[in-house]
């Protein structure tokens, strides 16, 4: 897919350069604004014009699963993990390899589940539900919100580090 972002407004021609120059970087990017402003075609037009655009686009959405499933969606799990795990499965950082993983509604995280991310960004690895072999993270991550989570921050639901590792 091919993400093109039209206009000629000073401010979409300078998004669109700001989203060339990014995309040649593998760095985390956290994309902010009020819902319906593009958020997502901004996060695919970063993957569309990185040097991995041939690599896998994996998108997760954090408001959409409840914090009992973060683990196992996230990392992935390894048969005989828990009761029912009668297969291996890949999570979203395996899936999104050497691509990249959008992780929409970030603010929706739980706390636990924030701290656990915090650690995978610090390392730049993370261990599958049930594992004791650690993965690389080869993803670049992209991180989308529509809410202010400086609000998180101040009302304790939303991390300080990992919003300083995000911004």
């Amino acid at each position: 897919m091919n993400s093109v972002i039209l206009g000629e407004h000073p401010d979409v021609v300078a998004l669109r350069q700001r989203i060339a120059l990014l995309a040649q970087s593998h760095a985390p990017v956290l994309i902010t604004g009020e819902t319906g402003t593009g958020k997502e075609l901004v996060a695919r037009a970063l993957h569309d014009q990185s040097p991995s655009c041939h690599e896998p686009y994996v998108a997760f959405n954090c408001g959409s699963f409840p914090e009992s499933l973060f683990d196992t969606e996230l990392f992935g799990y390894i048969r005989g993990a828990f009761t029912g795990a009668d297969r291996t499965r890949k999570g979203r950082f395996a899936s999104a390899g050497n691509g990249t993983l959008v992780l929409d509604e970030i603010e929706d995280l739980p706390i636990v589940v924030q701290c656990r991310l915090l650690r995978v960004l610090q390392e730049q690895c993370y261990e599958p539900v049930g594992s004791d072999h650690t993965q690389a993270l080869n993803a670049r991550i992209i991180y989308i919100t529509n809410v202010p989570l400086q609000n998180r921050i101040q009302s304790k639901r939303f991390r300080y580090d990992l919003f300083y590792r995000l911004n």
